[in-house]
């Protein structure tokens, strides 16, 4: 058994990128990307209420994790996470957010904490909890590298809970909804060419 899921992993990692996954992987990180953009408008103005207590705003940051996750979910190729996840972040900054170009090395951070997880599971699994898992890790990266980056000066209780609640907030927004975004995708046949939408848990009922 061992070995046989030992083969399966290196047959994963030896699999080129086609064509068609890199067409779809970057229709879909431009179109995440347009998310992006306009959760980082909406942002400045839900910003006020964490205002009280700003350590909470890390509950609105798992928006901008959904790429990685996504992207992973439905190309299922190594490198899909970080791929998808900065591209994503590259069309926001080009559209104009008050981050400016930084959005690059966010989105980097955060792409390699979904794919790392994704890696563990040696590009094998891409159930649920996986994605929910990659999606709050994704989270960690983003609380830990925003904290140095651009909060040094908060205490490290608030730092903690920051990242605490990017954590919880990337399992559900980036891990849950892309999760069910793609079963939702691999439905009406679209992504036919892809393994994730040849599983035979999300194939379309058809009657004769």
């Amino acid at each position: 058994m061992q070995q046989n899921i030992t083969q399966q992993f290196i047959a994963s990692l030896r699999r080129p990128w086609r064509v068609v996954d890199i067409v779809v992987a970057s229709v879909l990180a431009v179109a995440v990307g347009v998310i992006f953009w306009a959760w980082s408008l909406a942002y400045s103005g839900v910003e006020v209420l964490f205002l009280a207590f700003p350590p909470l705003s890390g509950l609105y940051s798992g928006g901008w994790l959904i790429a990685g996750v996504l992207g992973a979910l439905i190309i299922r190729k190594p490198g899909a996470a970080i791929y998808c996840e900065v591209l994503a972040s590259a069309v926001s900054g080009v559209l104009g957010t008050q981050f400016g170009l930084s959005v690059l090395l966010s989105g980097f951070i955060q792409g390699l904490g979904a794919e790392l997880v994704f890696l563990a599971f040696l590009y094998l699994r891409y159930t649920l909890p996986v994605a929910m898992l990659a999606g709050l890790v994704s989270g960690i990266f983003l609380g830990v590298s925003e904290n140095i980056l651009y909060r040094p000066e908060w205490a490290f209780q608030w730092q903690a809970l920051y990242t605490l609640f990017a954590a919880v907030s990337g399992a559900v927004l980036a891990g849950l909804l892309s999760w069910l975004a793609g079963r939702a995708l691999a439905r009406t046949g679209v992504l036919a060419p892809f393994a994730s939408g040849r599983a035979a848990d999300v194939r379309p009922n058809v009657r004769s």
